[in-house]
């Protein structure tokens, strides 16, 4: 980051370092008159490399200087979706311009194999056969990436067509083996509540998958190092998966192998397992011939052979009373997984633990259906499986509405999670930080929910071609990696004698906005400024063994990190100053830019340098681990989620009965970060994950063809929102009255994935404008995405 460190007050300490420190120095007027820090905790502050990514002047992977000799590798990709490989003769591939080699699996030292749960199922390149369009199979290096893409397109492969299993009705019908072991969840016995149950409704949804579309897509730059070393630069969200990964490939240490991230540019989710492909493919190439290789993709083979979110096929019933209060549920959630286990097995999990959303259900079955497909192994993306479960929590509700002839907003509030005996989850964990129903009615206050759906309904009812719909939905997000050793993080911070500050921590800064946060922390726990402390890159040879920056915990885990360290230092530097200056330590104190003792006060530099003269350690690593925590899959019982944030949204749409056509005419959103780190960073998280989620469920479709190749694999094809997709009216507010009741990083929630399923809103809402041709009698059972075709195929439905 650029940095504005003022230039400290000059003390005897710098004009004469023969002599001992000053018992005191007073501050400068100007000082004086500042009593608090700029960039504290809690404030808005712009993102640390704001102005350089508007400007282009942020760094990424591709923006580092290639050395002299620097190589480019290309990967080869498989053209079949199932089949053994007869042979592949790369005779053409090597004679090319510019090549200097070509990998194969033959070439890889170490394990042919990436794959993040230690199954041994994911192969760098693939050898007896392919299992999806779009494998790699070889890499070419050549001088110069163009060489090296125009010559992994002379490949000569011989296949075997086997017959290909690409969705979750083919794989369910093929009897599909499952890539990791499903999942149960149980509370009380649901087919007998079910039979009971006074009204009963069976129900299938189809939720589609969604594609990352990161701006800056995967890419490594390994440069080799004597002996076994080896630096990787890359853009990923693990880097200590990465480092793990690059020395299983070149069997090697986890010692040999250094990971440095500065920024990426864009990842939610889709950097956390999928970058160990090319980090190795990198790595292996640079040792080989002992010269910088670097790999980038272009976008079409980067969405061809990465995964995606999972795509599901949701089987639910739902038992309720005449008031539509919910007495049973049970649900089956298939999901395609790919050809491989990657993240599939928590994802189909979170599924699970969000198929509830903010609704007790007394009886409870559900059950994961991880199915193998051959298609590209899907993974994380933002909300990680919880989307999934949410959106069928909220199929439920809307189904008993249409059933009952009530609003879905009073079926909601009738179902939420209450007090004893209606606050246990499926996973059997309790609810005590319920806020849904507050957050709920304040939204339906504020945005005037009421009067405008009369208005909906009045609209209408006059039957002319333009109808329009209202939902106002909630959302419920567990927070904590459910694979419960990810929570824990680990941080670094040096202050310099001179009282400028460096700081380094686990997680992965995405464009999030997580290093300004850090750095609030820190300057806020230090009582300095926020222009003295710099952000470094996150390297694995700083801090050792960290999660991925993922499941919404960035800030939750590495603030409490760096705080941990920021108090090391404040106990050791206030001892120390009790000690120089002969008083008690309660007589010292961190001020703005500056510590008093007793009725003396030292700008912070030269307290520092005080510091650094009398030998203390001007040096801590923090760390942090979650508490509370525990989970048995085993049993499906535990706490697997440290607290949960909260959140609503009203969205208000216009469908054209005649095209299915619409737009988002209105958005009201309010949710509950807790005590923010930084309201402005946070307010444009919830933003941009609406837009994402609203995304997901209308736009965003992914087509695979009969043979299993990827169609929409350009931006050409695949239809993210454009600006002029945004709602019209945009209303973001934070529940600025929450505090998190756990002991959270300063008491705030995490922000990343949670707002994401506001845009179920927009999914509802045109569910709501489509059941009006009906009069609202009948459910329309919408699938996601709801594009423009869909939405008229259930217009003509329901007419007919």
């Amino acid at each position: 980051m650029e940095m504005n460190i003022e230039k400290p007050v000059e003390s005897p300490i710098e004009t004469d370092k023969r002599k001992d420190p000053p018992v005191a120095q007073n501050l400068t007027r100007a000082d004086q008159d500042r009593d608090v820090i700029k960039g504290g905790v809690s404030k808005d502050l712009r993102h640390d490399s704001a102005i350089k990514h508007v400007t282009g002047r942020a760094e990424y992977c591709d923006d580092i200087p290639e050395p002299v000799g620097t190589l480019h590798a290309y990967l080869g990709l498989s053209t079949r979706a199932h089949a053994t490989l007869r042979d592949i003769d790369l005779d053409a591939v090597r004679a090319a311009p510019g090549v200097i080699g070509v990998l194969c699996a033959a070439d890889i030292p170490g394990v042919n194999d990436v794959s993040p749960t230690g199954r041994d199922d994911e192969p760098i390149f693939a050898t007896d056969k392919v299992e999806f369009w779009g494998q790699p199979m070889f890499a070419v290096i050549a001088e110069t990436r163009d060489a090296a893409r125009r010559a992994a397109q002379l490949a000569r492969v011989g296949y075997d067509d086997l017959p290909p299993v690409l969705d979750v009705q083919a794989a369910q019908d093929a009897g599909s083996a499952y890539v990791t072991p499903p999942l149960t969840l149980r509370r009380g016995d649901a087919p007998r509540a079910m039979e009971k149950a006074t009204h009963r409704i069976k129900g299938k949804l189809t939720v589609g998958g969604q594609d990352h579309l990161y701006l800056e897509g995967q890419i490594a730059f390994a440069i080799p190092g004597e002996d076994d070393d080896v630096v990787v630069h890359s853009s990923t969200q693990h880097p200590s998966e990465a480092q793990h990964m690059v020395a299983h490939a070149l069997g090697v240490p986890s010692n040999a192998v250094t990971i440095n991230v500065r920024r990426m540019g864009g990842g939610f989710g889709g950097k956390e397992t999928q970058m160990n492909l090319f980090c190795a493919v990198a790595a292996v190439a640079a040792k080989k011939w002992n010269r910088p290789v670097k790999i980038r993709p272009d976008r079409d083979d980067d969405m061809s052979a990465t995964g995606k979110r999972h795509d599901f096929v949701i089987d639910y019933e739902v038992g309720f009373d005449d008031d539509g209060v919910i007495q049973a549920v049970t649900g089956e959630f298939a999901a395609r997984c790919g050809f491989s286990s990657d993240l599939s097995g928590p994802v189909t999990d979170r599924a699970l633990f969000h198929a509830d959303n903010a609704y007790y259900y007394p009886d409870v079955l559900l059950n994961s259906h991880p199915l193998k497909t051959n298609t590209v192994s899907n993974t994380a993306f933002r909300g990680f499986g919880g989307p999934q479960g949410v959106i069928a929590a909220e199929r439920i509700i809307e189904e008993i509405a249409y059933h009952r002839g009530l609003d879905s907003l009073t079926v909601r509030k009738r179902n939420f999670y209450g007090d004893d005996g209606r606050d246990l989850t499926p996973y059997h964990q309790t609810v005590e930080d319920n806020i849904a129903p507050r957050i709920v009615q304040q939204l339906e206050e504020d945005a005037d929910y009421q009067a405008r759906r009369q208005a909906v309904l009045d609209w209408n009812a006059k039957g002319g071609t333009i109808r329009k719909g209202i939902a106002l939905t909630p959302v419920k997000f567990g927070i904590s990696f459910t694979a419960t050793w990810y929570n824990q993080a680990g941080a670094l911070l040096h202050i310099y004698s001179d009282g400028s500050i460096h700081l380094n921590h686990g997680g992965t800064e995405m464009g999030q906005g997580l290093n300004t946060k850090i750095a609030q922390v820190v300057a806020d726990a230090l009582q300095v400024d926020f222009d003295r402390i710099k952000i470094t890159k996150t390297t694995t040879e700083k801090v050792p063994n960290t999660s991925a920056t993922a499941a919404s915990s960035g800030s939750d885990l590495n603030g409490m990190a760096a705080l941990d360290a920021a108090r090391q230092l404040r106990e050791r530097l206030t001892a120390f100053a009790a000690e120089h200056w002969q008083t008690d330590v309660v007589n010292v104190r961190f001020i703005a830019n500056a510590v008093q003792v007793g009725d003396e006060t030292i700008p912070f530099a030269d307290f520092i340098r005080a510091a650094y003269m009398a030998r203390v350690h001007l040096s801590a690593a923090g760390f942090y681990k979650t508490p509370k925590i525990h989970w048995n899959r085993d049993t499906g019982k535990g706490r697997p989620f440290y607290y949960y944030a909260y959140g609503a949204a009203c969205s208000e749409v216009s469908v054209d009965t005649l095209t299915g056509e619409y737009r988002v005419d209105r958005a009201d959103i309010l949710h509950d970060v807790g005590r923010s780190l930084n309201p402005v960073i946070d307010r444009g998280q919830i933003e941009g994950a609406f837009i994402q989620g609203m995304g997901w469920l209308t736009t965003e479709e992914l087509w695979w063809d009969k043979q299993g190749q990827l169609r929409t694999h350009a931006p050409s094809t695949y239809k993210i929102p454009l600006a002029s997709d945004r709602p019209r009216i945009f209303n973001v507010e934070l529940a600025t009255w929450s505090e998190n009741r756990e002991h959270t990083i300063k008491r705030s929630k995490a922000v990343g994935e949670p707002p994401f399923m506001l845009g179920i809103s927009v999914f509802e809402a045109l569910s709501h404008a489509v059941a009006s041709v009906a009069d609202y009698r009948i459910c329309p059972r919408l699938d996601a995405p709801a594009t423009p075709e869909r939405v008229l195929m259930a217009i003509e439905r329901l007419r007919g």
